[in-house]
């Protein structure tokens, strides 16, 4: 059954490109030209993934992207201005998964759509693997994380970069490390994207975001994930 994705975008030459393109790889597409429809069409479809452009009239891709997130747990790739790093920053705080800069290739979209959604749904294989540390349960096969029973919200990246961490726990990962390992894609990022990701996993799983117990920060090599198993989160 072929992956549907949603474009949500006001440049309709654009989206009716992608949508050719996406579409000859397997995808089945929808279109929206802008947030409110697009929302419409989110809880309509539930397709298995958004693009989402950032600037369009009336309600944004930041606000289109809260709302989105207020209702779904979808996979969100938002398409930002060239060069615009505050744009990429702001977008993956409100629960974005990727970013792409305009203009880009399409191959380097459904590059970025395909490993998404492979982080989505995980690989054959994983549905019994829980990683558990005190207070702090990883389930890789549901894809939930938990702190004593409760769920917390992160998005797929989110989640992958935290089982990463989890895995590798007691070494440290460099940030190249890391979007290397997450990504499994040779595609270009940014250094302030893990970071931004490292504070919102930071902010579901530990006690104090601002003292880390859980995810520490070692200057000037990467992050390192720490195994104490006792009543703190």
């Amino acid at each position: 059954m072929a992956e549907e994705v949603l474009i949500v975008d006001d440049d309709t030459r654009l989206s009716a490109m992608l949508s050719d393109y996406l579409s000859a790889n397997g995808f089945c597409v929808s279109r929206s030209t802008n947030g409110a429809a697009g929302l419409a069409e989110l809880s309509r479809r539930q397709p298995d993934i958004v693009v989402l452009d950032v600037m369009m009239p009336g309600m944004d891709g930041f606000e289109t992207c809260r709302r989105m997130r207020a209702i779904s747990d979808v996979p969100i790739l938002m398409l930002t201005a060239k060069g615009d790093e505050t744009d990429r920053i702001v977008g993956l705080e409100i629960g974005a998964d990727d970013y792409l800069p305009k203009p880009f290739n399409p191959r380097e979209l459904l590059a970025r759509l395909r490993a998404i959604l492979r982080r989505r749904y995980g690989a054959p294989g994983t549905s019994a693997r829980v990683l558990r540390f005190g207070r702090l349960e990883i389930d890789a096969g549901s894809r939930i994380v938990r702190i004593d029973g409760c769920e917390q919200a992160l998005t797929s990246y989110q989640f992958d970069i935290l089982v990463t961490l989890a895995e590798n726990a007691g070494r440290i990962l460099s940030r190249d490390q890391l979007m290397d390992m997450v990504r499994g894609e040779e595609l270009d990022a940014f250094d302030r994207s893990i970071d931004v990701h490292i504070s919102r996993i930071r902010a579901a799983i530990e006690a104090d975001p601002r003292h880390p117990r859980r995810i520490v920060t070692v200057r000037g090599s990467g992050y390192l994930f720490a195994r104490f198993q006792d009543d703190e989160r």
